[in-house]
């Protein structure tokens, strides 16, 4: 069982409550509302239309990919879809939003309920409930760093389609919520409805943290932590906030309702500003677009489009190739890795060994060299040949990790290295008879001891013919022949 997360002070036990809201940016070409394209890197303001700089008289128009890609999502998490939606006026004034309102959806979203799954040490999981799903136009930046006195503003995020995911205050640690976002985007990248870029910040996170006395029922005053774009800082930010809060609350203070920002730097959070409710946005329904309606057969095509999903991928390489839940996690993890999996599957790769080599010693290499696995020097038909050669005893477990370093280095395949390198697995039963007969000549004493109980030499026998063989010899072998020898 995983241990409950709790903070102990100096007048009790405290225990955090947890809400995200997750920004995810819809893969989409063009904006939620404007024909302008949606990229990434470009000089400032080369994407804005006239509807994105809110110029008067522009009227937004719907663009029908973002509201798929929205339904998938929900049909992705077992969310409930909205045939009947409606888009909100968000009103604030900030210099990076033209118009001085942000289109949203507010009492009337796309998508209602849903459920994340999540997995938890120990191969436990815990089932994370959604609140809701709705579209948004994403605002424009503000830059900084041209002049000591201005704000520069580029409009080419302003408009750009946004999911934002609000889950129930249901996730109780710093572990769960970071869990919950990985599962999260692990999904948005199987449904192909969002990249899941923190880094470009096309997935960002706002988490809402409280705390209470342990036994307590309800809610403590929150606080927002606004625009988190990593799991690691996610978790960080949490652990620090609540830790803040209960050191507040200990000493007799009260908690601020305020928007928080996280420093990276310092691993601390910091007052952005005193938290808007949601009426002094003063919503209302945008004049300018009418409600959206949706159609039940068109949401039914969509579910039956949708692609295999993590979880039950999980389970299917659980269930059909015998991998452990905890092998199948890893693999499942990523889409990029389950691809990578399955390419080695289809290229004939025993699932065990392709599982074992990919996420042991592919993962940990690519680990130390910063690589992601879709940046790997070694494609997975090249890991796949290495696999082979390593079923049909043409290489040694032991030597295929040599081959997977030359690999990595060189660029070269596994067959390549190994005819090269004289590094095919000695078979030849005669071979190994005469380094296993060496071995034993050359150890009296040791064979002696073997034979009076100490079976633990065992293994010293083995290794001194693998060291004969330079490790070429195939070590079930090695085992089958020098136990029939040292039992003469």
């Amino acid at each position: 069982m995983s241990q409950p997360y709790r903070i102990s002070g100096t007048t009790g036990v405290w225990e955090v409550v947890i809400g995200l809201e997750v920004h995810a940016q819809v893969n989409s070409r063009s904006k939620l509302f404007s024909g302008a394209p949606v990229s990434f890197g470009d000089e400032p303001n080369q994407n804005v239309s006239l509807v994105d700089a809110g110029m008067p008289g522009m009227l937004p128009v719907i663009n029908r990919i973002c509201v798929e890609q929205a339904v998938r999502t929900g049909l992705g998490i077992n969310a409930r879809i909205n045939l009947h939606s409606i888009f909100d006026r968000k009103n604030y004034f900030y210099a990076d939003l033209p118009t001085g309102y942000q289109i949203s959806q507010f009492s009337d979203p796309i998508v209602s309920g849903g459920e994340v799954v999540i997995d938890l040490p120990g191969g436990e999981s815990r089932t994370i409930n959604v609140t809701r799903l709705h579209l948004e136009q994403d605002a424009g930046k503000s830059l900084h760093e041209y002049s000591p006195q201005f704000s520069y503003i580029d409009l080419n995020r302003a408009g750009v389609a946004l999911m934002e995911i609000v889950s129930e205050p249901e996730l109780r640690s710093p572990e769960e919520a970071g869990a919950y976002l990985k599962k999260l985007r692990s999904i948005l990248m199987y449904l192909d409805t969002c990249d899941g870029d923190m880094d470009k910040g096309n997935l960002r996170c706002d988490a809402n943290v409280s705390v209470r006395r342990e036994g307590v029922t309800t809610f403590g005053t929150r606080c927002e932590i606004k625009n988190v774009n990593s799991v690691r800082f996610l978790m960080k930010a949490i652990e620090f906030e609540a830790q803040r809060q209960v050191e507040i609350l200990e000493a007799g203070g009260v908690i601020d309702q305020e928007t928080r920002l996280f420093d990276a730097s310092t691993g601390e959070t910091r007052t952005m500003r005193s938290k808007e409710d949601a009426h002094d946005y003063r919503y209302f329904p945008d004049p300018d677009l009418l409600p959206l309606e949706i159609e039940e057969e068109w949401v039914a095509k969509l579910r039956a489009d949708l692609p295999e999903l993590p979880d039950a991928k999980k389970a299917r390489y659980c269930a059909n190739y015998g991998l452990s839940v905890y092998d199948a996690s890893v693999i499942t993890a990523e889409k990029s890795f389950a691809d990578y999996f399955e390419a080695m599957l289809a290229d004939g790769c025993d699932p065990k060994l392709a599982s074992n080599w990919m996420t042991g010693e592919l993962f940990g290499r690519l680990n130390k060299l910063g690589l992601e696995i879709t940046a790997s020097p070694v494609s997975a038909l090249a890991l796949s040949e290495l696999v082979k050669l390593i079923q049909d005893n043409t290489v040694s477990g032991k030597i295929a990790k040599t081959v997977l370093d030359a690999m990595l280095e060189s660029g070269k395949s596994a067959k390549q290295i190994v005819d090269e390198q004289g590094l095919v697995q000695v078979t030849d039963t005669s071979a190994i008879d005469a380094a296993i007969d060496a071995v034993i000549s050359a150890n009296p004493d040791k064979v002696a001891e073997y034979k009076s109980g100490k079976d633990k030499l065992f293994g010293f026998f083995v290794g001194q013919v693998m060291k004969a063989t330079e490790g070429k010899a195939n070590p079930a072998m090695v085992n089958d022949l020098l136990k029939a020898k040292l039992s003469l």
